[in-house]
């Protein structure tokens, strides 16, 4: 039986153009992993969500506009690149960029992201991305903040022993929040050596149009390796 999640964020927000309309009546069905395939199976090998063997999986954790996830997939052909969001309008703006481009290698889930790490053969994720997560700034709602222990437990059970966990914010409480829990989780070392090591974005991260515009302050980017 699929667990429950409770979902805190927004599935959508503009009323969709007759275009992106058209993208997530005609082609979400040809790049969405099917829901109804996750609720009947678990334990499930991600390179079954490809019509090719992938070398790697990739995995990306609310990809926004999907600017990152689009540039990711388009540079590394040969790993397959599984998207999460929920919110429909950033799932249209990338299902354009897919069709635009000829895009071969993304999969998209379009419900909570836990839902499908759940469901994940252990040991299969070679890097995943987490990228402006919603801050939920008020102390109340710090509990909604994706990085928690229980999706750390996740993301341990997933990734590849060496593989690396990606994670950006321009938010500094949250950024304070996340590097706390994910220095004491045993699964994880932080890989910064120097201050521009979190500082400066590397040069094979794509930056998302989120972070271009810089709304809280300066982005950080985080690199965790799991051990």
């Amino acid at each position: 039986m699929q667990k429950e999640y409770r979902f805190y964020g927004r599935r959508q927000g503009r009323k969709l153009s007759p275009n992106k309309k058209t993208a997530i009546d005609n082609l979400l069905p040809k790049y969405e992993i099917s829901n109804n395939f996750l609720a009947q199976n678990s334990n499930i090998d991600p390179v079954d969500f490809f019509d090719f063997t992938p070398k790697e999986i990739w995995l990306e954790i609310g990809f926004g506009g999907g600017e990152h996830l689009a540039k990711q997939a388009l540079n590394n052909p040969d790993i397959g690149v599984i998207g999460c969001e929920p919110f429909i309008n950033g799932i249209s703006r990338l299902l354009t960029e897919i069709e635009d481009k000829n895009i071969k290698n993304i999969r998209i889930w379009s419900e909570d992201a836990r839902i499908i790490m759940n469901k994940i053969k252990a040991n299969t994720i070679s890097r995943c991305f987490l990228l402006h997560p919603d801050p939920w700034p008020k102390k109340k709602h710090h509990k909604r903040r994706f990085i928690q222990e229980e999706t750390l437990d996740m993301f341990a059970n997933l990734m590849i022993k060496g593989s690396e966990l990606r994670i950006a914010t321009d938010d500094s409480n949250l950024a304070d929040w996340m590097l706390d829990k994910i220095w004491h989780h045993k699964n994880f070392k932080w890989l910064a050596k120097k201050a521009n090591d979190w500082k400066i974005r590397p040069k094979d991260w794509p930056e998302t149009r989120y972070g271009q515009k810089q709304l809280a302050g300066k982005p950080v980017y985080l690199r965790f390796k799991k051990i």
